[in-house]
């Protein structure tokens, strides 16, 4: 190999990395899953309305949390620090502002685990659209669609598998984006299956449309994950997406 044919692969291989390194730290594994939170920034997401003011509101840090002592609507954290090292958990302290991820999704699986102060309030939503509820509804007997697992304004989970606050809690959802030609939906978004805490509680749920507080008006082909952030507390600690 000549020199000058070395030369221009070794300026490849550099100008590549630096393009990979600027992008967000999303990690991309060997299954082809991404990880949307690498436990110790929020490199891999802005905040809705991306500007000082919502800067201020945002209630969203990195540390490790526990139920509040003294408050069991609250959550209480202590900071990443040489004594307190990742992984860190994902926290959002009390009403503020939505969490967008970096990245965007068509059809994907994504895993979730969360954990929510009593009382608390708060939401995932596929391409930003599509809202499966998370709230306190442990104990609840007759479930609507606003209440845990919930596919907002859409149907009632099948079950109540809920945990008490302060209990890790899993979503496994596998979701179908909506489908468009020349510009027209020809079908709609689907929740293939959503499983929570290991009881599925969804199966082929069909939304007419984004369900509510969405972050655009309409529909569209492809779009990004959102956590509600702008209602109560909220921990995560593993999210991770995998397109199909």
């Amino acid at each position: 190999m000549s020199r000058a044919c070395f030369g221009s692969i070794l300026m490849l291989i550099v100008f590549s990395c630096a393009a990979f390194s600027s992008n967000s730290s999303v990690a991309i594994t060997q299954d082809r899953s991404i990880s949307l939170f690498n436990v110790q920034d929020l490199n891999d997401w802005y905040l809705r309305a991306n500007n000082a003011k919502a800067a201020k509101r945002s209630k969203w840090v990195i540390g490790r949390c526990t139920i509040d002592e003294k408050d069991a609507t609250k959550l209480s954290y202590t900071q990443l620090s040489p004594e307190n090292p990742a992984p860190g958990q994902l926290i959002n302290l009390a009403g503020g502002i939505d969490l967008i991820s970096r990245r965007t999704f068509v059809d994907c699986l994504v895993e979730v685990e969360f954990m929510i102060p009593k009382g608390s309030n708060s939401g995932i939503y596929l391409m930003g659209q599509y809202e499966v509820q998370i709230i306190d509804s442990f104990g609840k007997e007759k479930l609507i669609p606003g209440d845990m697992g919930g596919i907002y304004k859409t149907a009632a989970p099948r079950v109540n598998a809920c945990k008490k606050p302060g209990e890790w809690q899993k979503f496994v959802i596998d979701f179908r984006a909506p489908r468009f030609e020349n510009g027209k939906k020809v079908s709609n978004a689907r929740f293939v299956k959503v499983v929570f805490n290991d009881q599925v509680i969804h199966e082929n749920v069909e939304p007419l449309g984004p369900t509510g507080t969405e972050l655009q008006p309409g529909e569209i082909s492809e779009g990004p994950i959102m956590i509600q952030g702008d209602h109560g507390p909220i921990a995560i600690r593993a999210f991770r997406v995998t397109p199909k």
